[in-house]
């Protein structure tokens, strides 16, 4: 049986996407939605993909070393600011 620290535990991985837009993943929720702002797609073959570090459900905290704060507008805007590498940390 786990846990309650098991339970509530979650590990924050690091990950780097080169090579420019698109980056191959989709985001759903946001402050706007009531939401944590969550990897809902991998597109197969995409940056994201080949990576095999993102997963579906991955909660996106913070972008090029900038915190997110739970907008999805502010998580669009450093993603598309992105030029060649995009630095994300997701909490699992």
């Amino acid at each position: 049986m786990e846990t309650v620290e098991q339970l509530v535990s979650f590990h924050h991985i690091q990950v780097q996407l080169s090579g420019g837009a698109p980056w191959g993943f989709t985001l759903k929720g946001g402050l706007e939605h009531g939401e944590p702002l969550i990897i809902t797609k991998i597109e197969d073959g995409g940056k994201a993909a080949l990576c095999d570090k993102l997963k579906v459900g991955d909660e996106l905290i913070n972008i090029n070393g900038s915190a997110l704060y739970g907008s999805r507008q502010e998580a669009l805007i450093l993603i598309k600011g992105s030029y060649r590498i995009l630095k994300l940390t997701v909490r699992r």
